[in-house]
């Protein structure tokens, strides 16, 4: 059955990337959920999706620019009545959350635009230390980092993100040594998945809001959607 993955937590109903958005998202029946994870200036594993904080938060600048110390200070409710004081998270903290569930952390490392040294390494010494190894799918947009992650670990998923379609996605897939290809919306074919499976290889697509969407998706048997709104997504597949 297709797994329901809340987008960067039910984030129609709370603050993206945050404690709230992530509970409200297994109250709301979420087999899981996608965030997105960059380096505070001291190399530490936060949860925040932009490089800069205006959109999200109370603060300015880059994220790299902030110690840990400082990004806890801001609000990131991003102004949403009832959610004021809403801290950005650690990725350990998103962990520490789902001890005691069976839920999936799809983890997207966003060092595409901003070349962040040593991400990879500090993600998977956190999902070390808090033994979620087999509850993890790592993600990047940026291929040669899931290369490098290939490099560094046997055990942890790995998915390709991409927007635009590819020729032969499943092949690519399988020369770049990941187990999943995570696909747009626009971007996911029947083809794609029956060949993708053939490969061995999972299929789970951003981002599906729509109940006809995910309809679709669960009809092209989609190994997952990554959704804001998983109380919709829950309804539709049941």
């Amino acid at each position: 059955m297709t797994k329901v993955w809340a987008h960067r937590g039910a984030s129609a109903d709370a603050p993206e990337n945050t404690l709230p958005a992530f509970e409200l998202a297994l109250e709301q029946g979420a087999d899981g959920f996608e965030l997105d994870v960059q380096l505070t200036r001291d190399d530490e594993v936060v949860v925040i999706h932009d490089e800069t904080l205006e959109r999200c938060t109370d603060g300015h600048g880059w994220v790299a620019d902030h110690s840990l110390d400082d990004l806890r200070k801001l609000d990131a409710s991003a102004g949403r009545d009832g959610f004021g004081g809403t801290r950005i998270p650690t990725l350990g903290d998103v962990f520490g959350l789902v001890q005691g569930t069976e839920a999936v952390i799809n983890v997207e490392l966003k060092n595409s635009k901003m070349a962040y040294k040593g991400l990879e390494e500090r993600v998977l010494a956190v999902i070390a230390e808090y033994e979620m190894t087999h509850r993890v799918v790592l993600s990047s947009f940026n291929h040669d980092s899931l290369r490098y992650l290939r490099s560094l670990t046997g055990g942890v998923r790995l998915g390709a993100l991409y927007d635009q379609p590819l020729w032969k996605p499943w092949a690519y897939a399988r020369r770049l040594g990941v187990h999943a290809l995570h696909p747009s919306l626009s971007s996911a074919r029947r083809r794609v998945v029956r060949h993708a499976h053939d490969e061995g290889l999972d299929v789970n697509v951003w981002t599906v809001n729509e109940a006809s969407d995910i309809m679709r998706m669960v009809e092209i048997n989609a190994d997952a959607v990554v959704t804001n709104h998983p109380a919709l997504a829950r309804e539709v597949i049941g």
